[in-house]
């Protein structure tokens, strides 16, 4: 299992990862605020894609995960109380972390989260920054295990476009 930059191939694969668990949520319930058709979106995974932030894990020609990794921090990190006092240089971004359901409980989180991390000391980063709602229950027990700390909560567009209130953001020191 190894996380890799995406390549155009992967979009129908990272597309169809994003329908099944936002098709999976509308039916069982949602641990997102994501909506089909809105965000995230192929155009999403396409403009990561274009600037080389978008990455995956592939098993068996299947794309088991993906998330976008880069250092832009959305305008909302800006009011939250950071721990770590770090430039914008300084972070490296966790955005869209998606692992599909069928997907769930293998590990590919943690591979994505593991990456993250080392990507960041590869860049001389003093933190990771990620946000997820309070909601997301999967993804908060995974960050915590892996060591992030909450460092505050705020109303958040989530994608530009769908508002959330009491959004969490978490922050882990490398």
């Amino acid at each position: 299992m190894m996380v890799r930059k995406a390549v155009l191939a992967d979009l129908d694969g990272i597309e169809k990862n994003y329908v099944e668990l936002l098709t999976h949520e509308k039916e069982h319930g949602a641990f997102t605020v994501w909506q089909l058709g809105v965000y995230p979106t192929r155009e999403t995974a396409e403009k990561s894609l274009s600037n080389g932030s978008l990455y995956v894990i592939e098993r068996e020609n299947e794309i088991c995960a993906s998330m976008i990794l880069n250092q832009v921090q959305p305008k909302e990190y800006n009011i939250i109380k950071w721990k770590c006092d770090a430039n914008a240089e300084e972070v490296m971004v966790v955005h869209l972390l998606c692992v599909p359901p069928l997907q769930g409980g293998c590990g590919f989180g943690t591979e994505m989260i593991h990456f993250a991390i080392e990507k960041g000391k590869q860049l001389n980063c003093k933190a990771i920054r990620l946000d997820t709602g309070l909601q997301n229950k999967p993804a908060i027990a995974l960050y915590t295990k892996l060591g992030f700390e909450l460092a505050g909560t705020a109303n958040m567009f989530i994608g530009g476009t769908i508002e959330h209130k009491n959004h969490l953001f978490f922050e882990l020191k490398i």
